[in-house]
């Protein structure tokens, strides 16, 4: 289960949903438009779902993904700067198809049943 600081946003939660597997995706999107280190990653990320990822989140999964040889990094000083390699860009296309045959039509039957 994912280690959540402080909740940002309260107006939809789900206590079922774990954010688990999920991570390695968004982690995946995120490094496919830029580098980005692990500070400004779990800034992002924890921005667009609404909570603060902490260091004991977003590094045990840059960790994974870099022994999954999925990306890489680079230092600049102190800051590692995390990027895909071509296993990393491969998988996350993978991800994509996957996501996009997974959700087909959820869209569409959400809105039926707010109707």
């Amino acid at each position: 289960m994912i280690v959540v600081k402080k909740q940002l946003r309260k107006e939809v939660q789900s206590e079922y949903f774990e954010f688990k597997g999920f991570l390695s995706f968004l982690i995946l999107h995120e490094l496919s438009i830029e580098e980005l280190t692990g500070e400004d990653l779990a800034k992002k990320i924890g921005a667009r779902k609404g909570t603060i990822l902490t260091p004991g989140t977003i590094y045990p999964a840059l960790k994974k993904l870099r022994l999954q040889k999925l990306i890489k990094y680079k230092r600049d000083g102190r800051k590692k700067f995390y990027s895909l390699n071509d296993s990393g860009k491969k998988e996350l296309q993978n991800l994509y198809i996957l996501f996009s045959r997974y959700f087909y039509g959820l869209k569409k039957f959400i809105k039926r049943s707010n109707q």
